[in-house]
Parts: C-alpha cells; sequence; structure tokens
C-alpha cells in the first residue's frame, strides 16, 4: 500500500512540475489552444497515442476481450494502419496545412473556415461540448474503478472528485500546452508497464504458444450465453451473423477502427506542429506506442481467462461478477507481483489523466471559440483565454456528473458511442474538404446534419444497447427497438446488434456527395486560399 501511495504522489509531483511549466509558458490563445504550434514529433505522438488510448481501451476494452477473447486484435490493426498510418501520412499533413492557411484553432473552427459556414462551426463545436464529456466520463469510470479495487478505504464516489480535481487543475490553467507536455510523459509510463505486463503474462503460462493453446483448449468452459450469442471460443472470431459478432465487428472493430479519423482531440494534434516533417517522424512511434497499448491489453484480457481458471476455478467474466470493467483491474491486483501492481496503478492513473485532460480541452474549447465567442465579443487575448478557461471548467463538470449518472460495464460501449458519432457527423465532410474541391457548403451542411440525425435515431430506436437503456422506443412505440418483433436471428432482428456508424456513415457520405454535385461550387478565391501549401 505504501508503494502504491508513494507511486501516485511522485507521479503526481511531475505532472504539476509540466503544468506548471506549460502554464508559464502559455501567453496567448494560440499557446493555449494549438500549444504554439511548436511541438516536436516524440511529443506529438506521444501525445496523440496516450489521448487515442486510455483506461477505456485498456480498463475498458481489456475487460471485453477477458469475455469475448482475441477478435478484438482488428481494432489493433485498424488503430495502426487507420489511427496513426493514414490519419498522420494523409490526413494530419494536409489539416495542419489547411489550418495554418485559414488561422484555425479547433476542429470546429477548421470545418467552419473551410466551407465559410458559421452553423457548421457552431453545430460541430455544440456536438463535441455535448457528446465528449460522455467519452471522458467512460475513462474517468476506468481509473475510479481501478483505485476503488487498489484503495478500498476510499469510496468509487470520493475518487471521482479527487481524479477530476487533478486533471483539472493543469488542464485548465496550461491549455494544450500542459496536455501535450503531461502526455509525453504519461505516454512513457504506459508504455514501460505494458511491456511488463505481457512479458509476465506470458512467463506465467509457459510461453506464447502454450499461452494461446491452454486458451483454445478452455473452449469447454465458454459460458451457455456467450455460446448462445454467437461466441466460439476465445482464440476464435465470433459468428459475424449473431449478437455478438456485431457488436464486436460493428460497434467496437469498426465504430472505433474507423470513427478515430474523426476524433477532434485528436485531429488537433496536426496542427501543433510547425511542419510535415514533425508527423513524418511522429508515425512509427506512434505506431509502437498503439501497439503496446491496444495489443498487449486485448491479449492480456483474453489470456487472463487461463491465468484466472489455473489460479481460482474461474474464468475472467466470473472473477469480475458478471461487469467486464474489473477483469483487468483484479488481474492485476490478485495475479501480478505487489511491485508491479503500484506502477500500473500509476500507468493507469496516467492513461486516464492523458485522455481526460485533452477531452477536457477539446470540449471546453469547443464550447467557448466555437459557440460562445460567436455571441461575446471578445476585446483581447485576456479574455479570449479566460472565455476558453470558463468552457474548460463546464466540460469537467459535465463530466464528473456523466460519471455518476453512467451504469457499469459502460466504458467500452460509451467510448465506442463517440467515435461512431464522429465518424457519421464529421468523417465525410472533414475527409473531402480536405482533398475535393468540388465539396460545397449545403453539401457539407446536409451531410454533417443528416449523419448526426441517423446516427442519433439508430441510437434510440435500433440498436438496442442503447434504445434499451435510454427507453425513447420503448416509450413511444411499446417496444424496445422497433425491430424487437422481427423473427429471431433474421437479418431485421440482428440489425438491433448493427452499429448506428454502419450505417450512418454512408448516409452521411452519399449526402455530402450528392447535395455537392448538385449545388454550387464555392468561389475559386475561397478555394485557392484553402489550398495554398497542398498541392
Amino acid at each position: 500500500m505504501e508503494g502504491k501511495i508513494i507511486g501516485i504522489l511522485v507521479y503526481l509531483g511531475v505532472i504539476f512540475y509540466l503544468g506548471y511549466k506549460a502554464w508559464l509558458r502559455t501567453k496567448e490563445s494560440t499557446d493555449y489552444m494549438l500549444a504554439g504550434r511548436q511541438m516536436n514529433p516524440f511529443i506529438l505522438a506521444m501525445s496523440y497515442g496516450a489521448t487515442f488510448v486510455s483506461t477505456s481501451a485498456i480498463i475498458g476494452f481489456g475487460g471485453v476481450s477477458g469475455m469475448f477473447g482475441m477478435s478484438l486484435l482488428w481494432l489493433t490493426f485498424l488503430t495502426i494502419f487507420v489511427g496513426i498510418f493514414i490519419a498522420m501520412v494523409c490526413f494530419g499533413k494536409r489539416t495542419r496545412r489547411m489550418g495554418l492557411a485559414l488561422d484555425s484553432h479547433t476542429f470546429p473552427e477548421l470545418l467552419g473556415r473551410r466551407y465559410k459556414s458559421k452553423f457548421i462551426q457552431q453545430f460541430s463545436g455544440v456536438v463535441i461540448f455535448v457528446f465528449i464529456p460522455v467519452y471522458a466520463a467512460a475513462v474517468l469510470i476506468g481509473i475510479c474503478r481501478m483505485l476503488e479495487v487498489a484503495f478500498p478505504a476510499i469510496s468509487y464516489g470520493a475518487w471521482l472528485l479527487i481524479v477530476t480535481a487533478i486533471v483539472a487543475m493543469y488542464v485548465v490553467t496550461g491549455g494544450l500546452k500542459a496536455v501535450m507536455y503531461t502526455d509525453a510523459f504519461q505516454g512513457s509510463i504506459m508504455a514501460a508497464m505494458m511491456l511488463i505486463l505481457i512479458v509476465t503474462t506470458y512467463s506465467l503460462l509457459g510461453g506464447v504458444t502454450e499461452a494461446h493453446q491452454a486458451l483454445t483448449d478452455m473452449i469447454s468452459l465458454v459460458p451457455a450465453k456467450l455460446l448462445k450469442g454467437g461466441l466460439v471460443g476465445w482464440t476464435e472470431g465470433p459468428h459475424f451473423q449473431s449478437p455478438i459478432g456485431l457488436t464486436i465487428y460493428t460497434t467496437i472493430i469498426y465504430g472505433v477502427g474507423i470513427g478515430v479519423l474523426a476524433q477532434p482531440q485528436l485531429a488537433i494534434r496536426f496542427m501543433t506542429v510547425p511542419s510535415d516533417r514533425e508527423l513524418n517522424r511522429a508515425v512509427a512511434i506512434g505506431g509502437v506506442f498503439i501497439l503496446l497499448m491496444t495489443g498487449v491489453a486485448f491479449l492480456t484480457g483474453a489470456l487472463s481467462n487461463v491465468v484466472f481458471f489455473k489460479e481460482f476455478g474461474k474464468i475472467s467474466i466470473a472473477m469480475a461478477g458478471g461487469n467486464f470493467d474489473k477483469i483487468i483491474p483484479i488481474y492485476i491486483d490478485k495475479i501480478m507481483p505487489g511491485w508491479f501492481s503500484g506502477l500500473f496503478l500509476v500507468a493507469m492513473f496516467a492513461a486516464a489523466m492523458s485522455t481526460m485532460s485533452s477531452q477536457y480541452h477539446v470540449g471546453g474549447t469547443s464550447l467557448s471559440r466555437d459557440f460562445l465567442e460567436q455571441y461575446i465579443k471578445v476585446g483581447n487575448s485576456g479574455s479570449d483565454m479566460k472565455l476558453n478557461r470558463l468552457g474548460v471548467t463546464v466540460a469537467v463538470i459535465a463530466t464528473l456528473v456523466w460519471a455518476w449518472l453512467l451504469p457499469g460495464g459502460v466504458i467500452a460501449r460509451a467510448t465506442a458511442f463517440f467515435f461512431g458519432l464522429c465518424a457519421a457527423s464529421f468523417l465525410p465532410i472533414y475527409v473531402l474538404g480536405l482533398y475535393w474541391k468540388g465539396m460545397t457548403k449545403r453539401g457539407a451542411k446536409v451531410s454533417m446534419v443528416g449523419g448526426f440525425a441517423f446516427s442519433m435515431f439508430w441510437l434510440l430506436f435500433i440498436h438496442v444497447k442503447e434504445a434499451q437503456t435510454i427507453g425513447l422506443c420503448q416509450a413511444l412505440t411499446g417496444k424496445v427497438t422497433l425491430v424487437a418483433d422481427a423473427a429471431p436471428m433474421s437479418w431485421a432482428w440482428l440489425l438491433q446488434w448493427v452499429d448506428p456508424n454502419v450505417v450512418a456513415l454512408p448516409v452521411s457520405l452519399a449526402l455530402a456527395v450528392g447535395v455537392s454535385l448538385a449545388t454550387r461550387r464555392m468561389e475559386q478565391k475561397h478555394l485557392d486560399l484553402c489550398w495554398e501549401g497542398l498541392c
């Protein structure tokens, strides 16, 4: 116990020092929102990766892999190929150049200025501010659940307040510089701990081959409920045409793996570096980091079934009492050496804080810069900074409220929801805005609103996980979902497990292209400004 406390205190000491250092260097609005556009490739890559991967991936998705197995490794592939390589090489450079040409400071401002539309900036800013606290709350829940296991004398509710206060201190004062400085430090801790975790796990099981074979041989222990839902084993992918298969492949793998491209807290980092060279150098660093984070979490989660069964005669979901958010925390607490437990707790603290700080920052600046500033006259950079800090404070409070309200086992689902919503709302107009001069203002508006509306409709009336919890469909129609009465295992019935993003993203893309082709092209002078330095 003393080791855990000392480790956390040392860690917090470094964090507050870095936050103080960033505060001293944050003098203007550009410093607060874009870290002065002077970040180096290591800080960029580690900040990007630490923001992308947090307790929602390690605790939440790691727990999901404990229940559903190694099929989640497909998400690791997508996060590296799409989330790092495609994002930085194909989108990062154009985002940085266009953002500089249009003097954009936030992701919504980039979209708004690309299409010369205050509506687009305000609408996207409100969507981000309203919904990113749900994602941030999932991260907050993840670390507080782990702290609850490590320090049972302190209640879960108290941990929510403590962690929120710690992160808010340096984000509100230091802005994006504080976020990225601390991210780089936190990411380094996370990488080291995950490397130790996977090496130790395989050592406990006698090696890589032996571990995987042991998990394969445990097929007879898969619960009947999971078998009925489509799971065929922990080392094989579930049947695609099954509730579990559709949840894994459409919500988790596709929703998160593709949705990463439209994440505002990630896209804004492309505008924090002085040149394309930093983006090129960041690709390799980011790829290795993501492999260590997600790959290790998913492998450890699945292999925990073998370890738990050998030690306690129970599989992972049974050890966690049915709440898969507790699988990884219990694994660390019960299986790993005592010295590692304290260090890993610090790593998860770092994982949560790195992502939450970015979520608070992007949610707060979306409220202040992209919405409030459109109605409130800001006289100077000092007033501008005060408004930004107010926005971040409001985002912090909203996250804390959601963390209190959301039920258990929600970490992975809340993460996938936000990724999917951003993809349906922003990805077509973001990608086409970077690459296609024929994309029009009206096409962007219709695509963004249409994608958002269709995604929300599917979530409220079709997708059973959210529709059942929210209850709006039940209240209006008397049915849990609109397709609940369809024949079991028919395609109509299976739609309940198809992620909203699978349907909403193609609709949003079709609207963007169709409406743009049918409406007048934007003036050439504006397009020349947007494409300055791109060709």
